[in-house]
């Protein structure tokens, strides 16, 4: 069973940064493209970037291309979110989700994480 544990959401301040972590558990992570969702109040999960099994290839939401930057570290099974110059509309729980097929279709998502708060404040 493959688990998926998000950690580092919070409160900032707009203009700041934030990183995310999520660390899996279960089958071989290198099996997995690994991808950040998020979901803002009143609004469907939306795709914010993905990275593929050995990190050579990542793709972004045209939101938060050039602020966000997705990566991975196959040996701590750990896909990690850096996020800087946020925003307030980047307020949103952030969901960690693996799969075998590429992002970011939502329905390419085979396992999610609990999901953790950011909110960013004007």
């Amino acid at each position: 069973q493959v688990q998926l544990v998000e950690s580092g959401g919070g409160l900032v301040q707009a203009g700041e940064s934030l990183r995310l972590s999520c660390v899996y558990s279960g089958r071989t992570f290198t099996n997995y493209v690994m991808g950040w969702f998020r979901r803002a109040p009143g609004k469907e999960r939306e795709f914010v970037a993905a990275i593929d099994w050995q990190g050579g290839s990542r793709y972004y939401a045209g939101s938060v291309k050039g602020r966000f930057t997705i990566s991975r570290d196959n040996a701590k099974s750990t896909v990690f979110l850096q996020m800087n110059n946020v925003k307030p509309e980047d307020t949103a729980v952030y969901y960690c989700g693996a799969g075998r097929r590429w992002f970011p279709p939502v329905g390419n998502v085979d396992y999610w994480g609990q999901g953790t708060q950011v909110t960013v404040s004007s």
